[in-house]
């Protein structure tokens, strides 16, 4: 069979070597997985940043999680209003019907979906030139008011990111079947922040509001 020519040789290469190499390797994995289906404890929802790929940053596994990604890993307030909701479509596959164990929201160091809506909330107008992107961000506009360490999210790219964070477990506590499960303690939310620079990651405390190093977070 000729392949395309407008098919990207990055992408021929890289899947050759995957048949060669990880398929090779775990093929009993994937075949167990395509029988028995997927059973995923952990959603991530992370941002499209091509930097911050969830399944290479946590060295997971095929079928350990559920990964959404959207501009600036945000998670729209519950709004069952007949359009199209992309990122709570796939929060209510992951709770009721998966039934995972696990939602994290994992944000990341130099954002640009968190650039661009600092950009327009400064200057009081849109500098997306686009037909989407300024529209999506303002989910993120209520975490101006959610402060980290005192520091004024609007005026500090990296607390805009950690409240954009915290906005969206905010947002994930709208959806009714997400907050029972949780307040029965069968589910669990998390908050992350990677650092793109030197591969850091910190978790939120939500009992302090603050994010710390994972290597001096207490476990739960």
């Amino acid at each position: 069979m000729k392949i395309p020519a407008r098919l990207p040789l990055r992408l021929i290469e890289g899947y050759q070597g995957f048949r060669h190499t990880r398929f090779r390797r775990e093929r009993e994995s994937y075949a167990r997985l395509a029988e028995k289906g997927q059973s995923p404890e952990i959603l991530m929802i992370a941002c499209v940043d091509s930097r911050v790929a969830p399944e290479v940053v946590f060295d997971a596994d095929p079928g350990e999680m559920l990964v959404v990604r959207n501009v600036a890993n945000l998670v729209p307030p519950y709004q069952p209003d007949g359009t199209y909701h992309g990122t709570s479509a796939a929060i209510e596959f992951a709770v009721r019907q998966l039934k995972v164990r696990h939602i994290v929201v994992c944000g990341h160091a130099s954002c640009g979906g968190i650039s661009v809506f600092r950009q327009n909330a400064l200057r009081g107008m849109d500098t997306t030139g686009g037909d989407f992107i300024a529209q999506w961000m303002e989910i993120a506009a209520p975490a101006t008011r959610l402060a980290c360490d005192g520091v004024d999210p609007l005026q500090d790219q990296t607390a805009m990111e950690l409240a954009a964070i915290r906005q969206s477990l905010g947002n994930l506590r709208t959806f009714p079947w997400l907050a029972e499960r949780e307040t029965a303690g069968d589910l669990h939310l998390h908050g992350l922040h990677f650092a793109v620079m030197d591969g850091s990651l910190r978790v939120l405390d939500e009992a302090t509001g603050s994010f710390a190093p994972l290597e001096d977070a207490t476990l739960a």
